[in-house]
């Protein structure tokens, strides 16, 4: 009679259960469709699931944590292949000597649930301790699960632990009821557990339903809890990964989103409308379907939080958070939006309408969802993204919530202002002549040919210079550099002169992507009229936006980092490093040269060629590196909360003890001489340290120079 009970309550709250999960997929499904279309995620579908398959099975994002990744990839394949416990409990309910049809007594089977079982519950004990050990009670700010809603996490724990301890405690009876077919070395914990436990029936029976419950239980959790990020991204991620910015399976970094018109076209501002086509993203539902299923899928993991460098520095921007915060909203206001309630009903609650009213950003005091603090914190540099496992894409959506905040509102930190009007008028964030863009010329010894109407016969590159290289008197030592070691290898190249602008990337990463088409248009129109096919780019984020974000606009070039192009023509042996430089060298990754474009090596391997360098590298360097704070458009705006990032990055760039900090990237080479500088007149610094590009010490190599002793001053 008790196993009838029992069989009768466990198929009872197993339709519970699975009724209320599926009302928990209907309104996911629902919410997310509440997202804008977009048109550029369905295919190619072979390299999607392929892409699918390898991050989810091969656990690929998850193994650059090591046993972390390990013992996710446990939890993860016994969420599945357990499933035949869950057949199995059901018939042991009702008859305690159930076995599964065709594979119940097969040996191989015994042994995979044993190993699956055992090694899960190992695993998920393992990531229960680390929780604790590294959580916020402990480390507070610093803790990757510090924002994190933790009685999911321990709930979920304590499930799956539990479904594990069921699954052995029904083997162990069945071990000591002497009806367990499998042999002691295909089931040791079994066999040991049935050695302890007394034989019975109604035990098996009532642990089989136990384990029916928790099982239930939990898809009924997830099913009322509807934005538990933690339990829906077993199954949300497969689709959230399938449909990721790239079908090549790369994270999505590199290019900025393209701005679409209300019909997925490029957007046109001389034809566009504010009233109907998106400038950016004004209200959670204005994000794409994919963001909404971003914000779905979250696991709170914390590793884009551990890697931000405002996090890391005082600032109130944790991505995670950020995240989290615009789930809830758009799961709070999707039943409304669904059932066709919005602002403009009558009689609607007052907290239904403050609810629908909520901006998307705005203060503590205006009720926003995000504060602006947290908007504009952002340096774009993408380590949240490069980090998260279920490839999440937080630039993207800040950068939309930027542009709304510019564009429409016109709400952005104050010294922008000048930037883009500086940018609008004059081409350059300095607002500096065009003319002064060419005064570097003068300043070398050898001829560099300046286009005029075509690019001279024989040029093999344009050398865009970018405005940091032309104006900045650090940066410029670096343009000289470049160009010196281009004349001594014999490269034929020529550059554009005052006909050159800013390729736009700081009015974009702000948020005004009318100023960075008007620049971007402009550029491409000069480089198409002239000829141009290869560009060699000495900062990274003209790099970025000529080779990645320039042909979204018609500007097709073949576009190399300066770095890339100067290790080749040492390998060529078109350069010859002969004098040694006897020095520490630490080495700096700048983020839209790294993390954006997967550039590590050619800088690191020119100073692997200059005799006498020692290269240290710092914590954090290469996929973790961190920021410099310059991106973003940040270089043009003050941090007035919490540490500068430059300093946070020289910091740990003095634990090398180095001699010199290299790097890539003038607007890196700015940002940390800045801090170094400031370091220096506290006695915190050597006298002598310095930021160079890769690019100085290679000439200085190869011309056999002596290092300079001190920087001349930023213009």
């Amino acid at each position: 009679m008790l196993h009838v009970i029992l069989g009768i309550f466990s198929v009872a709250f197993a339709v519970v259960g699975t009724a209320m999960f599926a009302i928990g997929i209907r309104h996911v499904v629902r919410t997310v469709r509440l997202g804008q279309p977009v048109t550029d995620r369905q295919g190619p579908f072979g390299k999607r699931l392929t892409n699918m398959l390898v991050e989810t099975l091969g656990h690929t994002r998850m193994l650059k944590w090591r046993w972390i990744g390990v013992a996710h990839w446990f939890v993860m394949v016994s969420f599945g292949a357990l499933f035949f416990t869950i057949v199995e409990a059901f018939g042991e309910v009702w008859n305690p000597h159930y076995e599964i049809p065709i594979i119940g007594e097969w040996a191989v089977y015994g042994l995979a649930m044993e190993l699956i079982a055992a090694l899960g519950a190992l695993a998920i004990l393992g990531l229960a301790v680390y929780r604790q050990v590294r959580g916020p009670r402990r480390l507070g700010r610093q803790s990757r699960f510090a924002n994190s809603t933790h009685w999911q996490a321990y709930y979920v724990e304590a499930y799956i632990f539990g479904i594990y301890l069921c699954i052995f405690l029904i083997r162990g009876f069945r071990v000591a009821m002497d009806h367990f077919p499998y042999p002691v070395w295909a089931t040791p914990v079994s066999h040991a557990l049935g050695a302890v436990l007394p034989p019975s029936e109604i035990g098996l029976s009532v642990v089989a339903t136990v384990k029916l419950v928790l099982s239930f239980l939990f898809f009924a959790m997830i099913g009322k809890i509807l934005t538990m990020g933690i339990g829906w991204h077993r199954f949300t991620a497969f689709f959230n990964i399938y449909f990721k910015r790239n079908a090549d399976g790369s994270v999505a970094l590199g290019p900025a989103k393209q701005m679409l018109n209300k019909d997925g076209k490029p957007l046109d501002f001389e034809e566009a409308d504010p009233d109907e086509d998106p400038f950016g993203v004004g209200k959670v539902e204005d994000f794409t379907w994919k963001g909404l299923l971003d914000f779905t899928t979250c696991t709170e993991c914390g590793r884009c939080q551990s890697q931000c460098p405002a996090w890391n520095t005082g600032k109130p921007l944790s991505p995670k958070k950020l995240v989290m915060d615009l789930r809830d909203h758009a799961y709070a206001k999707a039943p409304y939006l669904t059932a066709g309630i919005n602002e403009q009903t009558p009689d609607i609650h007052d907290d239904v309408l403050a609810l629908l009213s909520r901006p998307l950003v705005g203060t503590e005091e205006e009720n926003g969802v995000i504060d602006p603090d947290v908007l504009w914190a952002c340096t774009n540099c993408g380590a949240c993204v490069e980090q998260c496992p279920v490839d999440i894409e937080h630039v993207d959506h800040i950068l939309d919530m930027r542009r709304y905040q510019v564009m429409i509102e016109s709400n952005f930190p104050s010294e922008a202002n000048s930037l883009l009007k500086n940018l609008e008028n004059k081409g350059n964030p300095w607002g500096m002549s065009e003319t002064k863009r060419m005064d570097w010329i003068s300043e070398v010894d050898f001829e560099v040919p300046v286009v005029e109407d075509k690019l001279p016969e024989g040029t093999e590159y344009l050398f865009w210079v970018g405005c940091a290289g032309a104006l900045e008197d650090r940066a410029k030592k670096t343009t000289k550099a470049i160009a010196e070691l281009l004349h001594i290898a014999g490269v034929k190249f020529a550059v554009l002169g005052g006909m050159e602008a800013c390729t736009g990337d700081p009015a974009r990463r702000l948020g005004m992507e009318f100023i960075f088409q008007m620049l971007a248009q402009q550029n491409v129109e000069t480089l198409n009229e002239v000829g141009v096919t290869r560009i060699v780019a000495s900062c990274p984020h003209c790099f970025n936006t000529l080779g990645n974000e320039y042909p979204q606009l018609g500007g097709n070039y073949d576009v190399v980092h300066h770095s890339q192009l100067l290790a080749a023509l040492v390998d060529e042996g078109r350069l010859t490093p002969v004098q040694p430089i006897e020095e520490n060298i630490t080495y700096h990754d700048p983020c839209f040269l790294g993390r954006h474009n997967k550039v590590y090596t050619p800088p690191r391997d020119i100073m692997a060629q200059v005799p006498g360098i020692t290269t240290v590298e710092m914590h954090r360097h290469k996929e973790r590196g961190f920021c410099c704070g310059a991106g973003g458009a940040r270089m043009w705006m003050e941090e007035r909360i919490g540490k500068r990032i430059n300093t946070e990055r020289v910091d740990e760039a003095l634990t090398t003890n180095p001699d010199t900090v290299s790097t890539a990237c003038p607007f890196c080479q700015v940002m940390l001489g800045d801090a170094i500088n400031e370091k220096k007149s506290k006695g915190e610094a050597k006298e002598t340290l310095e930021v160079v590009d890769v690019s100085q010490l290679l000439l200085r190599s190869v011309k056999g120079e002596q290092p300079a002793t001190a920087e001349e001053p930023a213009v």
